[in-house]
């Protein structure tokens, strides 16, 4: 039996057997309100929490297929894919006729490369669901891993005739064609699908990369510099219009683009080969230095970096570490004639004769077989060698990766951040009671609040501090607190006093709230407020814990407009008790904000920084404001305010804005 918060109750019924939600007695009776708290963790992205829900709803009811379902997706989220799949596995033997079960394990088996294994489970979900455009898509990516280019074909032919404006689809017969080397084709798909998305970057891309093979550099740089346009933080986009431009004896430009990529990617080797060969050729010989000293500590045995730094090392006199790396060229290549030469001349110019002559006689015994020009080859415009040519020959040629490949975008509600799929605005959170501080190196802002010092000053327990985030709970936190849970379920029982129990009941619904059992800590704080209505934490706390689940119910679509009153009442009514306390101010103006009441919003934000103006959630939150009603100058002065104490998230909608 659940307390209504809306009943008074006397402390009497608060039995251990109903307070311990992780018995196992209660459990059996309540797995229904496990798998929701779990869901709601999952939600807060706690996933280690969520886990320790379901596995206690698994314990109770195995045969349930939602709990396992759920722990599945949890594990997704920690990039256990073996795991996540294991436990679909176990949800569909238990109910084979949820699609979304399979559609979750086909992508945990695409993260571990069984893209057979993928390709049966989205044909199964298509079964049941063939409208789902976002499987089939899927479905085709894996068939082009497996190599079944005319089945993917076939079923591209499907697609776009249920959908035949689905620029992606385009996209994907094209990368086909590519593979097939029928680049006539692949143009005419990847030209209709700019035609009806013209703002996909990667598409432009792969045009690109078939001007770049037929050697139209010119058309090539303008399809990579639309793309860049679009996703400009693609270090590989600009690696590609770098060699555009080379091409175009564009040097600038060139060596431009390899910075950019560099400064995206900084471990980038081609980035680092080509600039570094560039560096070279304009006379820059330290600094080319430099990238091929980069070069060979991600590659240590890359032969071609070697000779190239031991021709910089020696054109800056640095002769001994230039002979080390000719020697390990010529170790591999003995009859690399011109690097014989050069070593030569290294000792010549060391006064090591014997050394030079040796290299210089085995230079003249291949002379009478064969023609040797002593001059360096010039670096040619127009010559590349791939990433795995290891001709010696072709040390001073840029270098292009072995294949261009296409990174797949899989199709799927399992990316990203859960919130961003529910809401477009990513508000800071309510401040709430916690046992938990977090400290942060850029962030210096402390919380503070006299009611909540008091509270800390007369109690003889876990210090409560006001947080903004609750931090994620592993499983040793999560153990701590629900043995004081227990520990202060006895002490409850054992209260004679109101007085006494005041204190408990906070502490309990604080703890209750730091594992996500909302419902449970309102029930305390309910109790408490029936017993002192003038307890300011718990409206507050009250709150905080109502918008909690008022936020994920309205993720499954539940109408909370009800729900969401409640949570007003109660930080009105704190406001009553504490005139000044700014975090009550910023709590509902939160809730303004998320009812899309942006006046008062804005009123109550501003009211909120007039008692502490070093809040950094308020002046981000005040800044949303202020862009959603079209003020862009005021909003983006309060996120760079908000950004100038800390909260670094700021700059990155700053950014947004200003592109817009």
């Amino acid at each position: 039996m659940i307390l209504n918060g809306s009943k008074v109750r006397r402390l009497v019924f608060f039995s251990l057997s109903y307070l311990l939600t992780f018995s196992p007695l209660f459990a059996q009776y309540n797995t229904d309100r496990l798998v929701m708290i779990g869901r709601s963790a999952l939600y807060y992205e706690d996933y280690v929490l969520s886990i320790q829900y379901f596995n206690q709803a698994i314990s109770a009811k195995p045969y349930l297929y939602e709990p396992w379902f759920f722990r599945g997706v949890a594990k997704f989220y920690l990039d256990d894919f073996r795991g996540a799949e294991s436990d679909c596995t176990q949800a569909i033997e238990r109910n084979p006729y949820v699609m979304t079960i399979y559609e979750l394990r086909g992508l945990c088996r695409i993260n571990q490369k069984n893209y057979s294994g993928a390709i049966d489970d989205y044909t199964r979900a298509i079964r049941y669901n063939p409208d789902n455009q976002g499987l089939w898509h899927n479905r085709i990516l894996c068939r082009i891993n497996e190599k079944d280019y005319e089945r993917g074909l076939a079923e591209i032919d499907t697609m776009l005739t249920r959908w035949s404006n689905y620029a992606r689809g385009y996209a994907m017969q094209a990368e086909i064609y590519l593979l097939k080397k029928d680049t006539t084709e692949a143009v005419k798909s990847l030209d209709k699908s700019l035609e009806l998305d013209p703002y996909d970057a990667g598409i432009w891309a792969e045009r690109a990369v078939i001007s770049l093979a037929r050697q139209k550099w010119k058309e090539g740089e303008g399809y990579l510099t639309k793309a860049i346009h679009l996703q400009p933080k693609n270090a590989g986009y600009y690696i590609n219009r770098a060699l555009a431009r080379y091409n175009q004896n564009g040097l600038r430009g060139a060596m431009a683009d390899y910075d950019t990529a560099l400064d995206l990617d900084p471990n980038n080797f081609i980035g680092h080969y080509n600039r570094g060969l560039l560096r070279a050729q304009v006379g820059d010989d330290n600094r080319g230095i430099e990238d091929f000293d980069f070069v060979l500590r991600l590659e240590p045995n890359d032969l071609m970096a070697l000779f190239n730094r031991a021709l910089l090392l020696e054109q800056t006199g640095n002769l001994r570490d230039a002979i080390r790396d000719y020697s390990k060229v010529i170790d591999e290549f003995p009859n690399f004639w011109f690097g014989l030469e050069h070593r030569a001349s290294c000792y010549r110019r060391l006064g090591l004769a014997k050394q030079a002559e040796a290299d210089e006689f085995r230079i003249l015994k291949a002379q009478m077989d064969k023609r040797y020009g002593g001059k360096q080859p010039r670096l040619s415009k127009r010559q590349m060698r791939r990433k795995s040519d290891t001709d010696p020959d072709k040390y001073n040629q840029l270098v292009v990766a072995d294949e261009q490949q296409v990174e797949h975008e899989y199709k799927s509600d399992y990316r990203g951040k859960v919130q961003n799929r529910q809401v477009e605005m990513a508000w800071q959170q309510m401040f709430a009671l916690s046992f938990f501080t977090v400290y942060d190196k850029v962030r210096s802002y402390i919380a503070f609040d006299k009611d909540v010092d008091a509270f800390n000053q007369q109690s003889r327990a876990h210090a409560l501090h006001i947080i903004s985030s609750q931090p994620n709970i592993d499983e040793a936190r999560m153990n701590r607190h629900v043995a004081f849970i227990d520990s202060v379920t006895i002490a409850i029982g054992e209260t004679k006093g109101n007085v006494d129990v005041k204190p408990l009941l906070v502490q309990r619904a604080v703890a209750y709230s730091a594992i996500q059992n909302f419902d449970a800590a309102i029930d305390d704080l309910s109790t408490l407020i029936q017993m002192d209505s003038t307890a300011v934490l718990a409206y507050w706390q009250r709150a905080v814990c109502q918008a909690k689940i008022n936020e994920f119910n309205a993720s499954q679509g539940t109408n909370v407009e009800l729900k969401s009153a409640n949570v007003l009442s109660d930080l009105c009514e704190a406001l009553k008790l504490a005139p000044n306390n700014p975090y009550l101010y910023y709590n509902r103006g939160c809730l303004y904000a998320i009812r899309k009441d942006y006046h008062r919003a804005l009123d109550d934000f501003t009211r909120a920084l007039s008692f502490d103006g070093n809040i950094p959630e308020a002046y981000y939150n005040r800044g949303l404001v202020y862009l959603q009603t079209n003020k862009t100058t005021e909003g983006v002065a309060d996120l760079s305010k908000a950004g100038e104490l800390g909260l670094y998230d700021a700059y990155s909608v700053i950014k947004k804005y200003r592109e817009k």
